[in-house]
């Protein structure tokens, strides 16, 4: 593809931000076209991207504008319809993650993807993340060995004001944060160990927020517009959600096609908020302390007793407080592979991936943690993601 790209942002709430990489990330590159639903969406599109035109719905601005490509940052329940549609009008897709709240929605996205041949590219960008990067470099460098477990703790300390008081605490529009949270670490754990989960067993509960009384409609609204750290002690939050039914707790233990063993928890009302990585291989473990700049990744690699330092430590870079480098470098990836049929380092079969764990997790807890199986994808489908380029 030559010449400038025109991108289409679908979706203005709090992360339509990410449609503010497309012109750093590549010369040339602009919004052009805007969609929301939404008043109050359309009126934060003009004013984020003032030079676009700006749309009532995806379907409105497929018929009344000429784009490249789309930005997709609707909420979960809506990506596969919207992604659908955008690729059978052959406009390539960037969807936030997850794919999809169903595996049967994600499995739909794909199979259109191939039948149609239209790119899609799924934004899990936590794989750009200096904390990420810096951990698959140590993996790849054999500094551990051979992986063989990894284990996740996930400090949601954010949690009541991301997740409680809109739409995420409704499973009917999220499917569960197991799935829409934990789906960029699910994706991680994949990408450190090298092969996708293939049983799950899940456990879960709604242990705080499901006992405030206190919520409201905030029609309007979006995240920005309520967070405070000031929001605490977890049981003190008001204006939550009318509707909230997703765990604030919940975990999953993964079994990997290669046979490695994972496990993930997931906590939305710790006082802290990060991420913590422990991969243990043949010849040694690694483990992140901190996630952003400032944090480190140490790795003990000799016999020994307790001891915090390790036997080496590398510093994480990036952004110091969030994923804003991460995102560029994401967007970045992405119309590369529009523009030039450039690789990515996340595949929609990845994406595919962490949305069958998480979904089935979420199944397995809801029934007593019965083990599910993931099934593999079909057949044309994995063809078509994994042909020779």
């Amino acid at each position: 593809m030559t010449g400038a790209l025109t991108v289409a942002v679908v979706g203005c709430g709090a992360r339509a931000e990410i449609g503010a990489r497309v012109a750093q990330a590549r010369e040339g590159a602009r919004v052009s076209a805007v969609a929301d639903t939404t008043e109050a969406g359309r009126a934060r599109a003009a004013a984020l991207f003032p030079s676009a035109e700006v749309f009532g719905d995806h379907t409105a601005l497929l018929a009344g504008a000429q784009v490249d490509a789309a930005v997709v940052t609707t909420p979960d329940h809506t990506h596969a319809d919207i992604a659908v549609d955008l690729l059978r009008a052959g406009v390539a897709v960037y969807l936030e993650k997850p794919l999809a709240t169903t595996l049967e929605d994600a499995d739909r996205v794909l199979a259109c993807a191939a039948e149609t041949g239209t790119p899609l590219y799924v934004g899990h960008n936590f794989r750009h993340a200096a904390v990420v990067r810096t951990m698959k470099a140590a993996v790849d460098r054999g500094e551990i060995g051979e992986v063989r477990a990894v284990w996740v703790r996930h400090f949601v300390g954010h949690g009541g004001d991301y997740y409680f008081k809109d739409w995420h605490a409704d499973r009917r529009r999220t499917g569960s944060l197991l799935l829409q949270k934990a789906s960029h670490d699910l994706d991680v754990v994949h990408h450190l160990a090298g092969a996708y989960t293939r049983r799950v067993v899940g456990m879960g509960d709604l242990l705080v927020y499901g006992g405030i009384a206190d919520r409201r409609e905030r029609t309007g609204e979006t995240m920005p517009d309520w967070f405070s750290t000031d929001n605490w002690p977890p049981a003190t939050q008001t204006g939550l959600n009318p509707v909230v039914d997703v765990e604030d707790v919940s975990m999953v233990l993964m079994t990997l096609g290669n046979g490695v063993l994972a496990s993930y928890q997931q906590c939305h009302f710790t006082p802290d908020y990060w991420r913590n990585y422990t991969v243990i291989g043949t010849e040694g473990r690694l483990e992140n302390v901190g996630d952003t700049a400032g944090g480190v990744v140490r790795v003990w690699n000799r016999r020994r007793d307790w001891s915090v330092t390790g036997d080496r430590e590398h510093p994480i870079t990036g952004d110091p407080s969030g994923h804003a480098d991460a995102d560029l470098a994401t967007m970045a990836e992405f119309l590369a592979h529009v523009a030039d049929g450039a690789p990515t380092l996340v595949s929609p079969l990845a994406a595919r991936e962490a949305v069958a764990t998480g979904a089935l997790a979420t199944a397995s807890l809801r029934s007593g943690s019965v083990p599910l199986d993931v099934p593999e994808p079909a057949d044309d489908v994995l063809a078509w993601f994994t042909r020779p380029r």
